[in-house]
């Protein structure tokens, strides 16, 4: 039996929520949350403008063992862009629109949660 997992995903949800919110306010229209396809996932699917962004949000309580953004793997780049081209096959209309890959990186704040936008992360 697996105990803890229930809370690290709650809070994953509300980071996630917070993040899209976050987006939202800088000027990107929410499509998709939790797109999940062979083992991948992609936490957020937004639009800024013509361009159809796929969002990794990343949290971290401290920057002891990285920022957020460094958590991203090799692998998990490998997965995210795997996720996302099955993404762009089950939804044909976005097949021929610019795609960009942003990254949300999460921290606590003094305030509630800090957030850095990095935007086209893995160019």
């Amino acid at each position: 039996m697996r105990t803890g997992s229930a809370a690290p995903r709650a809070r994953g949800n509300v980071v996630e929520e917070a993040s899209e919110r976050y987006l939202q306010q800088q000027g990107l229209q929410a499509i998709e949350g939790n797109f999940n396809r062979r083992g991948g996932e992609i936490d957020l699917v937004m639009r800024d403008g013509e361009t159809l962004v796929f969002v990794e949000v990343r949290f971290r309580k401290s920057d002891r063992f990285g920022t957020p953004a460094e958590s991203i793997t090799a692998s998990k780049k490998r997965k995210l862009l795997q996720t996302a081209q099955l993404y762009l096959l089950a939804y044909p209309v976005w097949r021929n629109k610019p795609c960009r890959f942003d990254v949300i990186a999460a921290r606590p704040g003094e305030s509630g949660l800090q957030f850095e936008w990095i935007q086209n992360a893995f160019a």
